[in-house]
């Protein structure tokens, strides 16, 4: 029953986030011009160009901010990540699951082999 809940939630996931690829890409781009706005806004130097590149970087947050549908997609893309690290079953794979790879394990079994 587990893995019909799984199937069913990465499904639905999946779907949202193919219909919203376009809202993704399109919140990308925005944040692409976002991003070259502050970039440029902080090397110029007159007045003039800090104002432009000011006004491309408000465009670009508020067509970001104003991209709804991307963040959902965002969400739906989360979702099917989730599904697919539970059913592979590497929920945490940067956990220490062999104790003998502990470093901590390996020093005390070596200060124990020392101090004899």
């Amino acid at each position: 029953m587990k893995k019909l809940g799984l199937a069913a939630l990465g499904i639905t996931a999946a779907i949202v986030a193919l219909a919203n690829l376009g809202s993704l890409l399109a919140l990308a781009f925005s944040a692409l011009i976002a991003y070259a706005g502050f970039h440029y806004f902080r090397k110029s130097t007159s007045t003039i160009s800090k104002l432009f590149w000011g006004g491309v970087l408000v465009i670009g947050l508020l067509t970001a901010i104003a991209n709804v549908p991307a963040f959902i997609g965002i969400i739906a893309l989360v979702g099917v990540l989730y599904v697919w690290r539970k059913w592979h079953g590497s929920e945490n794979s940067n956990i220490i699951n062999n104790p003998t790879d502990d470093p901590f394990v390996n020093f005390e079994r070596q200060w124990n082999e020392i101090t004899k």
